[in-house]
């Protein structure tokens, strides 16, 4: 990698599904963010997915967007890593690292889950969990894979990081245009 992400990438733990790459091994860099034009409002969802070799170059890279009419901003940021991962296709035990500017997927995905669901899907306060249904979609999506999630500063010049946040803000533009038009 040739960014500051380097040294966040090395620091996360990989998840119980597997281990960090192996030389030689090509691995997945996913980049996530959601928008919204009010929240809950308009809200749009971006995405980077980045393939690259052992020696960090970029394979390949596709981009993917998608809009709902009436949102909150983590909604879309959990759609935009259910939509990622869901976009892979078959499991394959090739590593994959998503990056969020939302602390709470990662956080979320590397423990709280667990926690939640042993409580009945309650939060350590004692309230039920929102989003109940996209953190089974996204529990459901990684399952099988070799996935780290980590957390990545937003708006702090990661150029993948920036253009997925274009990309969501860019969806949100469209559901606010799509209520418009007559």
């Amino acid at each position: 990698m040739t960014n500051s992400n380097t040294s966040a990438l090395a620091e996360q733990a990989p998840t119980t599904n597997g281990d960090q790459p192996h030389d030689g091994q090509t691995h997945i860099e996913i980049y996530t963010d959601g928008s919204c034009i009010g929240n809950p409002g308009h809200g749009g969802y971006g995405v980077v997915i980045l393939r690259r070799d052992n020696n960090g170059a970029i394979l390949n890279r596709r981009e993917l967007s998608g809009f709902e009419l009436s949102t909150t901003n983590i909604r879309m940021e959990m759609t935009a890593a259910c939509a990622a991962i869901e976009s892979l296709g078959r499991v394959t035990a090739e590593p994959i690292t998503v990056f969020s500017d939302a602390n709470l997927i990662p956080n979320a995905m590397n423990g709280w889950l667990a926690n939640w669901k042993a409580k009945n899907w309650k939060k350590s306060d004692g309230k039920t969990v929102v989003n109940q249904d996209l953190w089974q979609r996204l529990e459901a999506a990684a399952k099988g894979r070799n996935v780290t999630w980590a957390w990545v500063r937003g708006h702090n010049g990661n150029e993948h990081n920036e253009r997925a946040d274009r990309l969501a803000y860019a969806g949100s533009r469209k559901a606010e245009a799509k209520l418009k038009a007559p």
